[in-house]
């Protein structure tokens, strides 16, 4: 089977959804496919239940749409999956579900790229022909789980975060959270929460802030120079926090917006975790060296026994796998070769939507480039 489209869209997760409703705003065709049996995936499977969106909601609209006027500040998990339903409604968005990239190249002779694409329940393979390329597979395609010495013969059970649901299974148990990130800090919080007895691996500096810090950041941010506002959070946070290098948490040298700008880093937004580890409720360890049994060795040779591991330890984009002709857009990690702003198109019409680890408002920033940049582009060859 053959298909011929102005634009392929790979994905249909957040990002590929805002650069289809981008698209139809300018009456651009497009076909959207995606491997997985529904949208936003990550969210819907992959998300454990006590998630909120870390940033308040004006921070978090996809492009032409925004929340109800009734929605909380912090978005729950189950309603941002609502809103996501909601929008692919509104923007009449109908995703090839179930649909496999095999392979997506670059015709010189034909100046287009020519896609192969499997449909998984029927095994029928779909030739895609396409003007335009947009990778929106996310930075969130794989797990990602250190190479730890010991590790395979671990005693106990491991799990990524992807997979993690609720600290209710582990009451009682000895639970090691590796990852100090949003989402190792809140389900640190979550199994100690429900009696677990739990530790987290803290490997590397990390600027902790409240929401309400962060809120007044990004606001401030968009009027005043970020060093600035920086320093202002960084003294906002001490005066919370206090000093938490004698818990085992450093302060990166360089500030929470400029860190996130630069290097794609999130602050860690404190849920309660804080309060836990200074009282010791959750114990703070350097890194693993290696495991043994249900034995971890962390930093120093402190030998501490575990009965599950949860990796809080992010996740890898998979686009190398099946994007041939990618070099002038990603580097070898699937990832923009380009620093933000400048990372979301390629060469020959190619284009990445929500890889520049700038959450949903950066999805909005490369949805509309992009859908602008077809645009003239399109309205050019036509």
């Amino acid at each position: 089977m053959e298909v011929q489209t102005v634009v392929l869209i790979v994905g249909a997760g957040p990002a590929g959804l805002a650069t289809a409703s981008c698209l139809a705003q300018h009456t651009i065709p497009y076909v959207i496919v995606e491997h997985e049996d529904c949208s936003a995936s990550l969210w819907r499977n992959r998300a454990y239940d006590r998630l909120k969106l870390h940033l308040a909601k004006e921070f978090c609209e996809l492009p032409h749409m925004p929340y109800p006027v009734d929605a909380p500040t912090y978005i729950p998990k189950n309603q941002f999956v609502k809103y996501i339903d909601n929008y692919i409604e509104c923007f009449d968005i109908r995703p090839k579900y179930q649909t496999s990239i095999e392979s997506c190249s670059y015709d010189e002779g034909r100046k287009c790229w020519l896609s192969i694409a499997r449909e998984m329940t029927t095994s029928v393979v779909v030739r895609y022909t396409s003007k335009f390329l947009v990778v929106a597979s996310g930075e969130n395609s794989a797990e990602n789980i250190p190479n730890i010495p010991g590790l395979h013969c671990f005693a106990g059970e491991t799990i990524h975060s992807s997979r993690y649901k609720s600290g209710a299974a582990y009451s009682g148990k000895n639970v090691l959270v590796v990852g100090c990130g949003n989402s190792g800090m809140e389900i640190s919080y979550d199994l100690a929460s429900h009696g677990a007895n739990t530790s987290i691996v803290i490997r590397s500096p990390v600027h902790v802030v409240t929401k309400e810090i962060i809120r007044l950041g990004m606001t401030l941010v968009q009027h005043i120079p970020v060093n600035i506002v920086d320093d202002i959070l960084v003294r906002l946070s001490n005066f919370v926090f206090g000093d938490l290098s004698k818990h085992g948490i450093l302060r990166p040298k360089i500030g929470p917006l400029l860190l996130k700008e630069k290097f794609g880093r999130s602050a860690v937004i404190d849920v309660g975790t804080i309060r836990l580890i200074k009282n010791d409720t959750i114990k703070v360890l350097g890194d693993i060296s290696k495991i043994k049994g249900n034995i971890v060795e962390s930093e120093g040779k402190k030998e501490s026994s575990f009965d599950a591991i949860v990796f809080a330890t992010g996740y890898k984009s998979t686009a190398n796998t099946w994007l041939k002709n990618g070099e002038s857009m990603l580097n070898d990690d699937g990832l923009p070769k380009q620093e933000f702003p400048n990372h979301w198109k390629g060469a020959n019409g190619l284009y990445c939507a929500g890889l520049a680890k700038r959450g949903l408002l950066g999805i909005t920033m490369d949805a509309k480039n992009i859908a602008n940049d077809i645009l003239s582009s399109y309205h050019a060859r036509t």
